[in-house]
C-alpha cells in the first residue's frame, strides 16, 4: 500500500469512528432520559440515588454481554464512568428541583 492509499483508508476509518461516536451519543442521551425517569421515581419513593447492588448488576450484565475485543476490566471502567455521570445527572436535577421548590438540601 502506498502512502496515498493508506491515508484514504485512515480517513475512511476515522469517518466510521465519527459515525459510531454519533450513535454512542444518541444511546447515551437515551440512557440519560431513562435515568432521569428513574431519578424521579426514586425521589417519589424516597430511595437513594446510589444503589451499589444495582450497579454491580449492571457491571455483570455488560461483562456477560461483551464479546470483545474490549476486555471485561476495560468495559467495567467505561461503565463505571457512565454510571458516575448518570448519578451526577440525578443529583443535579434533584438539587435544581429542590431550589425551585424552596426545599432545603443536605
Amino acid at each position: 500500500m502506498n502512502r496515498e492509499e493508506g491515508m484514504r483508508q485512515l480517513a475512511a476509518c476515522r469517518d466510521r469512528i465519527d459515525d459510531v461516536d454519533r450513535r454512542l451519543i444518541a444511546l447515551l442521551n437515551e440512557r440519560t432520559c431513562i435515568v432521569d425517569e428513574i431519578g424521579q421515581l426514586k425521589r417519589k419513593l424516597q430511595l437513594p440515588i446510589y444503589e451499589p447492588r444495582r450497579e454491580d448488576e449492571v457491571y455483570r450484565n455488560v461483562v456477560k454481554s461483551n464479546s470483545g475485543p474490549l476486555s471485561p476490566e476495560a468495559l467495567k471502567r467505561v461503565f463505571e464512568r457512565i454510571i458516575d455521570e448518570m448519578r451526577t445527572v440525578q443529583r443535579e436535577k434533584m438539587l435544581k428541583e429542590d431550589a425551585q421548590a424552596g426545599t432545603p438540601t443536605d
